[in-house]
C-alpha cells in the first residue's frame, strides 16, 4: 500500500520535484524521473504532467536490468527451440526465404524482383542485416551525445577508458588468436568476435553487483563501452563487408544529409524520417558495407543542440522513442535467431561443439582478453603517463570492470556470423563462444564485484 501510495505522489508531483537516486542509490524502475517527461506528456487538470502508457513501457524496458533479463529470456529461447522437439520448425523458420517469387523464379532459372535488388533475404538475415539497424540506430545517438555532451566530449577525462577500450579491444583478439594458433584450426578471421562488449548488458550486471563502488566506476565502463562499441562499428565497416560500391555511397551521403536536415528544421515526423532511413539502408546494404552501419551514420547526423522551449535535445527525444524498440523488440529477435546454436545434431554432440577450437577462442578472450587488456592497459596508463582514473576509483576496482566488459553478446553474435560466413559449423562454434564466455563473464564479473565491494566495506568502516 505504502509502494502504491508512494507511485501515485511521483506521477503526480511535478518533475523537478521528483528525486532521481541514481544508479547505485535505491532506484526504482517504476517510479518515474524528470527525465521520463517531454513536451507530449498529457497535464491534467491541476497542470501537472502525467506519464503516459508508452513511457512507462519505455522505462520499465530501457531499464538496464530489464534490457538484459530479455537478452537472457531470448537466448534461452533461442538454445531451447534450436536443440528441443521444435529444431526442425526453428530452423526452417530461421531459413524461409521472404520472397513470394522465390520458389517459382529459381525453377524458371531466372531473379525475382528481390533477387535483382539483392533483397531476397532469409528471416535469420532480415533480422541480422534489417531489424538490427534499429539497434544501431540508437548506438549512434548514444556515440553522438558522448561526443558533444558526455564522456567523449573532454579527451583528459576521456583518454584513459579510451585506450583502455582500444587495449580492452587486443586482449582479447591475442587470446583468440593465441588459442586457435595453438590448436591448429584455420580460424584467424573470427579474431574479433570477443571484442565486442554489450552495453546494456554490463551495466545491469554492474548496477546489480556493484552496489558501493564509487560513481566514477559506472562512468568508467560506460565510457569503456560506448569507445568499444565505435571500436567495433569500425571493425564491421573494414573487415566483414564485401568489396565496396563506393559510388552507391553518394546516395547514402544525401540520403543522411537530407534527414540530418530534417531533423535540424525538427520535421521529424515518422512518415517523414523512416523512409528515408530505409532508402540510406538499402543503398548501404547493396553498396557491400554491413547495412546496420547505416543506423550508426542516420544517429550521428541528427543534431544535439536542444532550443528554446525543447525538454530534451534531438538526439535524447529519438532515442527516448527508439530505445524502447531497440531493447523489446530489435535486439531479442536478433538474439533469438543469432543465439540459435543447434548442438545436439553437430556431429560428435554436445562435448564436440563446447570444445571446437574456436568455441574455446572465443569462451576464453571474453573475460580472460578483457582482464588483460584493460586492467593491463590501466596498470600500465597509471604507472607511466599522466592519465589517470576518476577520482575515487582505483585500480582494484577496474578488475572487476573488466571482467564485466567480457559480456558481449548483441555485437559479438553478429561479428561471429559474419566472420563464418558460408561454414555453419564455425558460425556455431563462434557463437556458443560468445553465449558461454558471456556466462563466464557474468559468473567472474558478479564474483569479482561482490568481493571488491566487501573490501571497500570492511576498508572504509576500518577508518
Amino acid at each position: 500500500m505504502d509502494d502504491e501510495v508512494q507511485n501515485s505522489r511521483n506521477e503526480t508531483a511535478p518533475p523537478d520535484k521528483i528525486a532521481d537516486k541514481g544508479i547505485f542509490g535505491e532506484d526504482d524502475i517504476v517510479i518515474p524521473s524528470p527525465n521520463d517527461y517531454d513536451e507530449e506528456s498529457p497535464v491534467d487538470e491541476r497542470g501537472v504532467r502525467k506519464l503516459t502508457a508508452f513511457q512507462r513501457f519505455s522505462r520499465f524496458v530501457s531499464d538496464d536490468i530489464v534490457g538484459g533479463f530479455i537478452l537472457i529470456i531470448a537466448a534461452v529461447l533461442a538454445l531451447f527451440f534450436a536443440n528441443g522437439p521444435f529444431r526442425e520448425g526453428y530452423h526452417a523458420l530461421a531459413t524461409t526465404v521472404l520472397d513470394p517469387g522465390f520458389q517459382e523464379a529459381t525453377a524458371q532459372g531466372a531473379k525475382s524482383f528481390l533477387q535483382s535488388i539483392h533483397l531476397s533475404l532469409t528471416v535469420e538475415e532480415w533480422a541480422r542485416d534489417g531489424i538490427l539497424a534499429i539497434f544501431f540506430f540508437t548506438v549512434g545517438l548514444e556515440l553522438k551525445e558522448e561526443f558533444t555532451h558526455g564522456s567523449l566530449r573532454d579527451p583528459r577525462t576521456a583518454g584513459m577508458p579510451i585506450i583502455a577500450a582500444v587495449f580492452g579491444m587486443a586482449g582479447p583478439a591475442a587470446v583468440y588468436l593465441a588459442v586457435t594458433g595453438l590448436a591448429g584450426v584455420e580460424a584467424w578471421h573470427g579474431w574479433a568476435i570477443p571484442t565486442a562488449t554489450d552495453i546494456a548488458f554490463a551495466v545491469a550486471i554492474l548496477q546489480i553487483f556493484g552496489r558501493g563502488l564509487p560513481s566514477g566506476a559506472r562512468t568508467f565502463l560506460l565510457t569503456l563501452a560506448v569507445a568499444d562499441d565505435l571500436g567495433g562499428i569500425i571493425v564491421i565497416a573494414l573487415f566483414y563487408g564485401s568489396q565496396p560500391n563506393l559510388l552507391l555511397m553518394i546516395p547514402v551521403a544525401l540520403g543522411a544529409a537530407l534527414f540530418s536536415f530534417l531533423c535540424r528544421k525538427r520535421w521529424v515526423k515518422w512518415w517523414l524520417l523512416i523512409p528515408i532511413g530505409v532508402v540510406v539502408w538499402y543503398f548501404m546494404h547493396a553498396s557491400g558495407i554491413h547495412a546496420t552501419i547505416a543506423g550508426v551514420v542516420l544517429g550521428m547526423v541528427v543534431p544535439s543542440d536542444k532550443r528554446e522551449g525543447e525538454v530534451h535535445n534531438l538526439v535524447e527525444h529519438l532515442s527516448m522513442k527508439v530505445s524502447p524498440i531497440s531493447a523489446a523488440f530489435a535486439v531479442p529477435i536478433f538474439a533469438f535467431f543469432a543465439a540459435g546454436v543447434n548442438i545436439v545434431d553437430t556431429p560428435g554432440g554436445v562435448i564436440k561443439m563446447l570444445t571446437n577450437p574456436v568455441a574455446l577462442a572465443v569462451m576464453l578472450a571474453l573475460p580472460l582478453g578483457k582482464l588483460l587488456g584493460i586492467s593491463g592497459s590501466v596498470f600500465v596508463m597509471e604507472k607511466f603517463t599522466p592519465l589517470h582514473l576518476e577520482k575515487g576509483v582505483k585500480l582494484g576496482d577496474v578488475i572487476p570492470i573488466s571482467f564485466v566488459a567480457g559480456i558481449g553478446f548483441t555485437v559479438a553474435l553478429l561479428i561471429s556470423h559474419l566472420a563464418f560466413q558460408g561454414n555453419d559449423v564455425l558460425t556455431q562454434a563462434g557463437s556458443i563462444g560468445v553465449v558461454m564466455g558471456t556466462l563466464l563473464s557474468i559468473i567472474l564479473g558478479a564474483l569479482a564485484l561482490k568481493a571488491r565491494t566487501s573490501y571497500r566495506k570492511s576498508h572504509d568502516s576500518m577508518q
